[in-house]
């Protein structure tokens, strides 16, 4: 199993309420210490050049509450000095599970299915917990080498 601590990454506290689909902003702060809202502004000038995809109650563009693509998460991350491990490819099957046992210790920031979630030391560090008790399929995870968004 894993544990879990609730952490909103300092939403709050920025004065941010309610509910919202923020877990790439939520995981990337709290994954690097960095404050809500210096990665709320980042991910929404990356957002606001992507149209969203036909969703029902989709705004026109991504950002930082409705989340980014993959592969603009992907340049985000990599140009910051983070590092994409990869623990499932396609007819593999799932290896890695979302357990403290089956990843490496640091700050990591997941990807799950339809979800970024981050775990540091082996703790879920998001709003709720997401492992479905130990079962959920880890698709791959960002490692730290260096914080500088």
């Amino acid at each position: 199993m894993i544990q879990f601590q609730y952490d909103d990454g300092g939403r709050a506290a920025d004065g941010y309420e309610g509910e919202t689909g923020d877990c790439v902003t939520r995981a990337i702060t709290i994954a690097t210490g960095l404050p809500y809202q210096h990665v709320y502004d980042k991910i929404n000038s990356i957002g606001r050049w992507e149209k969203a995809r036909p969703r029902k109650n989709e705004s026109k563009h991504r950002g930082a509450r409705n989340g980014i693509r993959r592969d603009s998460i992907r340049k985000l991350l990599t140009n910051s000095g983070w590092t994409w491990h990869p623990t499932m490819s396609i007819g593999s099957g799932c290896r890695v599970h979302l357990r403290g046992d089956e990843l490496p210790p640091g700050r990591l920031i997941i990807q799950v299915s339809k979800h970024l979630v981050a775990v540091i030391d082996g703790v879920i560090h998001d709003t709720n917990d997401c492992s479905r008790e130990g079962t959920r399929c880890v698709y791959g995870y960002w490692q730290q080498k260096a914080v500088r968004l």
